[in-house]
C-alpha cells in the first residue's frame, strides 16, 4: 500500500513536471536573445519598450563590445560554434560580407524579406550587394539606410561664383577655384582603413569596377585622387585623418566639399548645418547618365543556430515594418530604410529626406564593394593607396598588387 502511494506521488510529480517543461517551452516561443551595439544609446530603453509591446516579446538584451575588431571576433565565434544563446544579432557591413556564405546566418525569403517587403525597401541594390549571398538567399534586414553624400560649404560656393556642381569639369571647376591659402576644394578621410570608402565612389563615378583592377576606369579613378594632391586641390596630409578630423577641418572652413555618411550631426553639433552654410547636394555625374552613391548599413540577422524560430520571426517582421523604422528613426536617428517608413516617419521638409529622394531616384545605388576577407582587404588597398599617393609607387603598381589583394581576400 505504501509502495502504491510513493508511485503514485511519483506519476502525479512526473506529471506536473512535464506540464511545466511543456509550459516553459511555450514561454521561451516569447522569449528573444538581442546582441547590439545599440544598448549604450540614451534612448535604446524607450525603442526596446516598443519592441517589446508589438511583438509580445520578453527581449533580452547583450551589449556587443565597442572595439570593432573585439565585436567581430565575438560575433564570429557565436556563429561559427553554433552557439545558440544569441538569437538576433545586428551586424555591419564589413561583418556581412563575412558571414553571409558561410551558413551561419538563417535565409529570410519566405519569412520577412518576401517581395513585397523588397519593392519597398528604397535601397534594393544595397541588399542584393550585401545581403544576398551566392544562393540568392537573403540574410538580413537593413536597420537604416545612410548615403555617402557629397558636402558642399555653400559659402565657399558662392564666394568662387559657382551655383551647382553637376559635372566632373564643374567638380574639377570649383576645386580649382576654392583651393588656395591654405584653403582645400576638397577634403578627404584617407587614414588606411577609411579611405576605402573614398576610393570605391571615385572608381564608380569614373565607371569602373572595385574587383577588377585591370579596368581602365580604374586607373582613371586613382589618377584623378592623385591629381587632387598634385595641384593642391586637397592635403597629402589627411592620409593620417579619420572622419572625426576630417569634418572638424570641414567645419572650420578648411574644405569647400567632403563625401560623408550620415545626417549631417556633426555639422549640425558646430552650427554649420544649413543651405547656407553645410548641406548635401546631387553627386556629379562623370561618366554616362547617372551619378553612383553608395549607401551602408547594419542590419538584424538570424542565428541560424537559434531555438527560438518562431520568436525571431516576430522580431525581425516588426523590424522592417513601418513602425519598427518609425522607432528607429525616433531613438537612434536612424533614416528609414522603406519607401512606406520614410514616407510616414521623416517630414516632407526634412533636408536629409529631399536629398535621399533625390539619390535613390538619379543615382545609382550600391552597397559598398567587400570581400569576406574584408578588414584585410580594406587594410591593404588604403595601405597601397597612401604610397601611391605620396609617389612611392606607381598607378600600375597599385593596379597590380590591388588585384592581387582581390584574390586573395574573396
Amino acid at each position: 500500500m505504501k509502495k502504491r502511494r510513493i508511485l503514485s506521488v511519483l506519476v502525479l510529480v512526473l506529471a506536473a513536471a512535464f506540464v511545466f517543461a511543456g509550459g516553459s517551452k511555450e514561454a521561451d516561443s516569447n522569449v528573444l536573445n538581442l546582441y547590439t551595439i545599440n544598448s549604450t544609446d540614451p534612448d535604446f530603453n524607450e525603442w526596446l519598450a516598443k519592441a517589446e509591446a508589438a511583438t509580445g516579446l520578453k527581449i533580452n538584451v547583450i551589449a556587443a563590445p565597442t572595439d570593432t575588431d573585439t565585436r567581430q571576433q565575438k560575433i564570429t565565434t557565436i556563429l561559427s560554434t553554433g552557439d545558440t544563446s544569441v538569437d538576433i544579432i545586428e551586424i555591419n557591413d564589413e561583418m556581412a560580407s563575412a558571414f553571409k556564405n558561410t551558413g551561419w546566418l538563417e535565409p529570410l525569403n519566405d519569412t520577412v524579406m518576401t517581395p513585397e517587403v523588397m519593392e519597398n525597401m528604397a535601397a534594393p541594390g544595397y541588399i542584393n550587394d550585401m545581403l544576398v549571398n551566392t544562393k540568392g538567399e537573403i540574410v538580413g534586414v537593413p536597420t537604416y539606410q545612410g548615403y555617402l553624400a557629397l558636402w558642399i560649404n555653400q559659402q565657399i560656393l558662392d564666394e568662387v561664383g559657382m551655383t551647382e556642381i553637376k559635372t566632373k569639369d564643374q567638380f574639377v571647376e570649383f576645386l580649382d577655384k576654392a583651393s588656395g591659402n591654405g584653403r582645400y576644394g576638397y577634403g578627404g578621410s584617407w587614414e588606411k582603413t577609411y579611405v576605402f570608402n573614398e576610393i570605391a565612389e571615385f572608381v564608380y563615378l569614373f565607371g569602373g569596377d572595385y574587383f577588377d583592377w585591370t579596368n581602365p576606369a580604374n586607373k582613371e579613378a586613382l589618377e584623378f585622387m592623385k591629381m587632387m594632391v598634385d595641384k593642391g586641390y586637397t592635403p597629402i596630409n589627411q592620409i593620417a585623418d579619420k572622419y572625426e578630423q576630417m569634418n572638424q577641418k570641414f567645419n572650420d572652413g578648411m574644405y569647400g566639399c567632403v563625401f560623408m555618411w550620415g545626417s549631417g550631426t556633426d555639422y549640425a553639433k558646430a552650427n554649420m548645418f544649413g543651405p547656407d552654410k553645410i548641406h548635401s547636394i546631387n553627386i556629379p555625374v562623370f561618366t554616362g547618365d547617372k551619378g553612383s552613391v553608395f549607401t551602408d548599413s547594419w542590419s538584424w540577422v538570424q542565428n541560424a543556430a537559434s531555438k527560438n524560430k518562431e520568436a525571431c520571426e516576430k522580431f525581425l517582421k516588426w523590424a522592417v515594418s513601418d513602425a519598427g523604422y518609425d522607432a528607429g528613426w525616433i531613438a537612434f536617428d536612424r533614416y528609414p530604410a522603406t519607401k512606406s517608413a520614410a514616407a510616414v516617419s521623416v517630414p516632407d521638409d526634412n533636408p536629409i529626406k529631399l536629398q535621399y529622394e533625390e539619390y535613390a531616384e538619379t543615382c545609382s545605388v550600391r552597397g559598398r564593394p567587400m570581400l569576406p576577407k574584408t578588414m584585410e582587404y580594406i587594410t591593404n588597398i588604403g595601405t597601397i593607396f597612401q604610397e601611391y599617393v605620396q609617389g612611392k609607387i606607381t598607378v600600375d603598381e597599385f593596379c597590380t598588387r590591388a588585384q592581387t589583394y582581390v584574390e586573395e581576400c574573396r
